[in-house]
């Protein structure tokens, strides 16, 4: 990468500045889980506004829970920012590495099976974590602060985003895979499964907070 700075140690503006350059890195698959992680940053202050109301001292504790939770996943999904950074920086590389000679073939072809088994692995890692996000704010959405509620409908759906932005990141990569690694198996019916997550996560968040956005 051109900028060795962390992304989460970015302004927005530079941050938005590194993603709309040139450079492939870093690319979709950090904003998806960039957006993802801005999903339980939301979870976690629909809690913060929530813990000590009079109105939800019989839920103190599941709100305790789901604003720890909220923060573990942020904190991870940020990680996986830098990783995806990190892993499509190493593809780059690999595709930049001679290739006049048979050894410099083969070394090159090394290389980059591995930088392409990370390449998709990072992404799928980001897609289970944002499915967890998803449903941390459908559960938060009925008995959080109802001034918040849409907050978590936010939450939901950037979360849902971040998801189905990870899997389109796994399924560019996973052709080049190289033959015989179990991912190119495995994967196509986790996608399959996480994407059916994101539809029902989302659906249902967005029906609690319906709900709560309705009521008197």
């Amino acid at each position: 990468m051109g900028d060795s700075t962390r992304l989460s140690d970015l302004p927005v503006h530079a941050l938005l500045e590194r993603l709309g350059s040139s450079d492939p890195v870093p690319g979709g698959g950090s904003a998806a889980a960039l957006s993802a992680a801005m999903g339980a940053a939301l979870v976690a202050m629909v809690a913060e506004l929530t813990i000590g109301r009079p109105d939800s001292s019989e839920v103190v504790a599941t709100i305790a829970e789901l604003r720890a939770g909220a923060l573990d996943r942020r904190a991870t999904l940020l990680e996986l920012a830098e990783d995806d950074a990190t892993a499509y920086d190493a593809v780059v590389r690999a595709r930049r590495m001679p290739k006049g000679s048979e050894p410099e073939r083969a070394a090159r072809a090394t290389a980059l099976s591995s930088a392409m088994v990370a390449a998709a692995e990072v992404p799928l890692r980001t897609a289970v974590v944002a499915a967890e996000v998803i449903d941390l704010a459908q559960r938060i959405a009925p008995i959080g602060n109802r001034n918040a509620v849409s907050d978590a409908g936010v939450a939901a759906l950037l979360a849902a985003a971040g998801l189905r932005g990870a899997l389109l990141n796994v399924r560019i990569n996973l052709p080049y895979l190289p033959a015989g690694d179990p991912l190119r198996d495995s994967a196509p019916l986790e996608v399959a499964r996480l994407e059916a997550l994101a539809a029902d996560g989302e659906h249902a968040a967005m029906a609690a907070v319906d709900a709560q956005l309705v009521a008197p």
